[in-house]
């Protein structure tokens, strides 16, 4: 063991008999593992760094929401709900292209809405 690891290990014991991590919140609970198999295995440190504290990348929210709302849009029947969700949809789409500095081209935003109306069957 290195030097250091020793005294982490030490100051580490040292708090557990001071009795520092009693009162713990979520003290003698299962853990609530998130499924992060989606973040490539070297990013996973950084990535539970940046999520606790609550600085997660904005094309990662983008990606979450635009899966939430294909998700939704599987579900939904009224016809008005669908074209708005369609619509939020591309919006997002669009930003995370931004965001990626991809250059976005009106062909690609188009086959894109060809493929969602044929996918959730919008007219």
């Amino acid at each position: 063991m290195s030097y250091f690891w020793r005294i982490a290990e030490e100051r580490i014991l040292d708090a557990q008999q001071a009795g520092a991590f009693d009162d713990l919140p979520g003290k003698g609970k299962p853990l609530q593992l998130e499924d992060v198999s989606w973040v490539p295995e070297e990013l996973r440190i950084g990535y539970h760094i940046l999520k606790n504290a609550h600085v997660l990348p904005l094309e990662a929210e983008l990606l979450k929401d635009i899966h939430t709302l294909e998700d939704l849009l599987k579900h939904v029947e009224d016809e008005g709900q669908r074209r708005a969700l369609a619509k939020s949809i591309q919006f997002k789409m669009i930003r995370l292209d931004l965001l990626k500095r991809r250059s976005l081209s009106v062909a690609s935003l188009r086959d894109y809405s060809r493929k969602l109306v044929a996918r959730f069957g919008l007219k």
